[in-house]
């Protein structure tokens, strides 16, 4: 059983971005553009970026991102385990960051006290 129905909320994202694309073309270009722009250099395949991109969609909590990277890391042959594999660096670094941002939490409670 799925959380949601990521398929048509797939749907309603892409139409989303076509209406917006209608309101300000210019803005999805450049969007289309910077999305592209990796692809053209041929360092990594497209399967990895995919795979880049899921693990950056969860640290920015994008549900838009997860569902159109979802399918097209899925078009593109990457496995289950793949996906996981990608998902825990972001788990990592979004633990990480709490930890980094614990410690500016404690200096900024400690210089409270200075005042």
């Amino acid at each position: 059983m799925s959380m949601m129905d990521w398929n048509v909320y797939r749907q309603q994202v892409l139409s989303g971005v076509s209406d917006i694309g209608k309101l300000s073309p210019e803005t999805v270009r450049g969007y289309v553009q910077l999305g592209s722009a990796g692809a053209k250099t041929n360092h990594l395949d497209a399967k990895t970026r995919e795979l880049i991109a899921l693990a950056c969609a969860v640290t920015l909590r994008c549900d838009g991102c997860i569902t159109v990277h979802s399918e097209q890391a899925r078009k593109l042959g990457a496995t289950r385990e793949e996906v996981a594999e990608a998902l825990g660096v972001a788990i990592a670094l979004n633990a990480g960051a709490a930890l980094v941002y614990s410690t500016r939490t404690l200096d900024a409670f400690t210089a409270a006290g200075d005042i």
